[in-house]
């Protein structure tokens, strides 16, 4: 498997390098597109993965009132912290009762978490609602920029 980073997923030959400072910066969140398009989030509903950029740019990990904030919801509405392996355990373990097409959705989760955690510091996962859940997984570009990805799980 070949780690990608956000600059070599947009270099292309035709495009020179200029050396006055002004070439145009690929972000994570653009060079997340390909990666996620057509990737579904298995659950009781199977939900698209989408990037998500947040303005919080500080060096220390978010909390749970920030992504409140940041998501306008209301005191009411149920934000947890969890591991990044409660989110990553379920789509990068190949099973052997898999498919050839969910052995196939892994190796692309796989690529995925390779490219975030390659790409990003500070990673955080925040689940949002209680059944039917938004979940942020968020971390901290060198620019400072929080990035991730943002899917919907169901469990009931």
């Amino acid at each position: 498997m070949v780690l990608l980073s956000a600059k070599s997923l947009f270099m292309t030959n035709n495009t020179p390098e200029r050396n006055d400072g002004s070439a145009d910066k690929t972000t994570v969140e653009q060079a997340l597109h390909p990666l996620v398009t057509d990737l579904f989030y298995p659950s009781e509903s199977d939900e698209p993965i989408e990037p998500v950029s947040c303005y919080l740019k500080q060096e220390t990990p978010l909390t749970v009132s920030q992504i409140k904030d940041w998501q306008m919801l209301p005191p009411a509405v149920y934000v947890e912290e969890r591991p990044a392996t409660d989110f990553w355990d379920p789509v990068v373990t190949e099973q052997d009762w898999h498919t050839d097409d969910e052995k196939a959705r892994t190796a692309r989760f796989q690529q995925l978490r390779q490219f975030l955690e390659g790409e990003l510091t500070v990673c955080q996962v925040f689940y949002v609602g209680e059944m039917e859940m938004d979940v942020f997984f968020l971390g901290r570009e060198p620019s400072g920029q929080r990035t991730g990805i943002h899917t919907k799980v169901v469990q009931t």
